[in-house]
């Protein structure tokens, strides 16, 4: 009878085997149809994933006007503290896109048609400052100049009106936020957004639940846990990375204007947007920054204008910043840019924004598994 269960049973494991097989194959060879599928499934969904994530960045904002709320003396503010923070919130969150579409957008998409249009007159007039410097001058070097006229020459080949143009830069601004199709995904986005803030309380304790229901009690203590610690971290991380750029973006701003740097709402805009990516983006876009200014301003100008925006990020980056995101990630700057370097080169500019938190996370789970590893050791 034995011999029966267990020769039954060694077919079972052989015959699931083999249906897994085949259900992987099809997978596969319907690869297209079931890509479609998940394709339109997330198009459908998307304005309330949109939604969600709006609900998750506004949170931080939103539950600091309730707590002030909250602590009122008037019960009439007390009891609707919830609401009337959302309410403020999303007050505040229109207000800042319309001063953004009315206000720098505009600036800073004349900067770039100006600059465009003029980029020949400004590369003739950097080449004759070349020319008229010493002839013992770093820049008459003949590789330096040599590489000088190729970069110029390239640039000169392409058509750069045909990408920044007005309309094309109205095409790309449409893009950027056409993440929803048409207003109705807007309204329902921005509903789904307001209902996840004013009932998140419910919807946390349901998902608490759920988990209970599931797993047992050691499973959901370590999911709990993970699930605060990743959050506490995302949360402080890209709220802080976007009050930060917008802070730096306007003192580097008001820094460039003045000195007199051309197209500084731009190039401070520029800044601002770049550093939100951990070391590389404000590497990068100081040194494109130096480049137009070398071009449009002269080699001193542009010196100054790298010393005061290299000591505005230094002031930003050891006293702004860790006062806005606090000690959150507590990583290495070797993690930092392995962390951006591989989420750019698989997930591009988006992948190197949130590749830090994620590291950040990994870097808990796998050290929490290591004391593990290790208190099982002690004890054997």
């Amino acid at each position: 009878m034995n011999e029966i269960k267990r020769n039954f049973s060694k077919w079972m494991y052989w015959f699931m085997f083999a249906v897994a097989i085949i259900l992987v194959y099809k997978f596969l060879d319907n690869f297209t149809a079931i890509g479609n599928v998940i394709g339109n499934f997330i198009e459908v969904v998307s304005p309330f994933l949109a939604g969600i994530l709006i609900a998750y960045l506004l949170y931080i904002p939103e539950s600091r006007i309730e707590k002030r709320f909250s602590k009122s003396k008037k019960k009439f503010l007390k009891k609707r503290a919830r609401g009337i923070s959302v309410l403020i919130t999303f007050t505040i969150a229109i207000l800042l896109i319309v001063l953004l579409v009315n206000v720098i957008l505009p600036a800073v998409t004349q900067s770039i048609i100006e600059l465009v249009n003029n980029f020949q007159n400004y590369w003739n007039s950097t080449m004759e400052k070349i020319n008229s410097l010493p002839e013992d001058s770093i820049l008459k070097n003949e590789k330096v100049v040599e590489t000088i006229k190729n970069l110029g020459k390239s640039l000169q080949q392409i058509d750069l009106t045909k990408y920044f143009s007005y309309d094309k830069i109205t095409e790309y601004i449409k893009g950027a936020v056409g993440v929803a199709s048409g207003i109705f995904d807007i309204f329902v986005t921005i509903v789904v957004s307001v209902y996840v803030l004013l009932q998140r309380t419910q919807i946390i304790n349901f998902l608490r639940k759920l988990t209970m229901a599931i797993f047992n009690e050691k499973v959901c203590n370590t999911i709990n846990k993970y699930f605060y610690n990743t959050n506490e971290i995302f949360f402080r991380f890209i709220s802080g990375q976007l009050i930060d750029a917008v802070v730096v973006g306007i003192l580097v701003t008001i820094a460039m204007s003045i000195i007199g740097v051309k197209y500084s709402v731009l190039l401070g805009f520029m800044i601002g947007l770049f550093n939100m990516i951990p070391y590389f983006g404000a590497i990068v876009a100081v040194a494109i920054s130096v480049l137009i200014t070398v071009i449009t301003g002269g080699l001193s100008q542009a010196i100054i204008m790298a010393v005061v925006v290299i000591i505005l990020q230094q002031i930003d980056s050891n006293i702004i910043n860790p006062k806005i995101i606090g000690s959150s990630l507590q990583i290495s700057p070797l993690l930092v840019i392995f962390a951006v370097t591989l989420g750019g080169a698989y997930f591009g500019v988006l992948g190197m924004f949130l590749g830090v938190p994620f590291i950040a996370v990994l870097r808990i789970m796998i050290n929490d598994w290591i004391d593990y590893r290790n208190r099982l050791k002690m004890q054997s």
